[in-house]
Parts: structure tokens; sequence; C-alpha cells
């Protein structure tokens, strides 16, 4: 019999699950992710409900994964370090566009107020919206439509959040980011296109933009319009 004060031990499956998420955090914080609320949601949110059946064994791997409609999960460190770029708060209200498998969303969740999610494809909006309520996430929606054509009157939004490349922020969400907010989203590099760079667009009070590049990466270009096929 287990000892009143000591936990009782863990079973293989649950042991091996333990060392995984911990080895997963771990090198979390060895590329550079330090914000404390980022690296408990990091904790806390199961990825391999995010990833299709057959690449579970993946999923606390540090690799990008395959979805249905030609999209892609980035790898974690990857939504990781655009998410921490947003700084957030249990303050703010974010727009994600590009839900995907609902994976960042379910992050951002765990820190903001609340998340507004936009995916153009119905089937992967659909997919999204399950795991985010079997997960018990309830600041967060996901909704199928183009998020790049979002009405200014849907703002305004402390945070941005843009799940790929775009040559430059749109006017349409500029219009909805809140005086003082701030969008995170990957862009070209100007001298040489075939490289991306994550960059934090920061609006300050005499609504100027700063921009400042974060990282590298190599993300799919966002398409305006609704996906009615899939």
């Amino acid at each position: 019999m287990t000892p009143q004060n000591e936990p009782a031990p863990l079973s293989d499956g649950s042991a091996a699950l333990a060392q995984a998420k911990a080895a997963f955090l771990l090198t979390m914080r060895a590329r550079g992710i330090q914000d404390v609320n980022v690296l408990r949601a990091l904790e806390t949110v199961p990825r391999e409900i995010f990833v299709p059946h057959r690449y579970q064994d993946l999923a606390r791997r540090h690799l990008a994964l395959p979805l249905r409609c030609g999209q892609t999960l980035p790898e974690p460190w990857l939504s990781a370090r655009m998410i921490e770029a947003l700084s957030l708060s249990n303050r703010h209200r974010v727009l994600e566009i590009g839900a995907g498998s609902g994976y960042a969303t379910a992050l951002i969740a765990r820190i903001a107020q609340h998340v507004v999610s936009f995916e153009r494809f119905q089937s992967l909006a659909i997919e999204a919206g399950a795991r985010l309520l079997r997960l018990g996430v309830d600041r967060a929606s996901v909704t199928w439509g183009d998020g790049l054509a979002i009405a200014a009157e849907a703002g305004p939004f402390d945070r941005v959040i843009v799940q790929g490349a775009l040559n430059e922020p749109p006017q349409s969400l500029l219009a909805v980011l809140a005086t003082d907010g701030v969008m995170v989203m990957a862009r070209p590099d100007r001298f040489e296109p075939r490289r991306q760079h994550v960059v934090r667009v920061a609006r300050h009070g005499s609504g100027g933009l700063d921009v400042t590049p974060i990282c590298a990466c190599r993300l799919q270009a966002i398409l305006a319009g609704a996906s009615h096929a899939l």
C-alpha cells in the first residue's frame, strides 16, 4: 500500500508521457521561450490532440506536421515564439487569422481574455472548434470565413496574430487593431523574397507603426476568401 503522504507511482505510460512533456518544455526554454504564461500554456495544452492521428507520436517533437486541406501545423517553437511576441495578458482581446488545427488558438486562450479565430477552410474550422470544446476552452471561438475581410466594427482587438505570410500588414487588419495594439505576422525578406521573417508590428500613440523582426520562419501564404470546396 502506498504511504498516505506519498504520491502513487506512475504507470509506464504515464511516466513516459511526463518525461516527454518535461523534455518538450526544456527544449522550449533552451530555444529561448521565456514568457512564463506561454510556457504554462505549452504545458497544459496537449499538442497531440491537434495533430492527425497518424502523427500523434510526433506531437511532442519539434516538427511542422501536415494537416488536411494542404495546410501545415507549424513547429511548436515557432507557434510559441509568435505568441510570445504578442506580449499577452488576461486583459487582451485577440484576433487570429488562420486557426488551422486550433493548437495556437488554445495556447492563446490560456492567456488572453478571449480569442476570435477565422479559418478559411470549413472542415478545419469545424474540427478546430470541436477540439477546443473537447478541452473545455471557453475563451475562444472559431469561425469559418475570410479573416482578411473582417468588418471594422468587429474590432478593436488588442492583439492580432496572422498564422501565415503576407507581403504587408493589410489595411483590413490594421483597421481593427486597437491604439497601442500589436500584430504578429510573417512576411518575405525585403532583400531575399524566398526567405521569411516573423515581425512584430506595434501601433504607438500617434498612430504610426513600429516593425520589429522576431525570427526567421517558413509559413504558408495567407490567402483571401473562404474555401467553399473544403
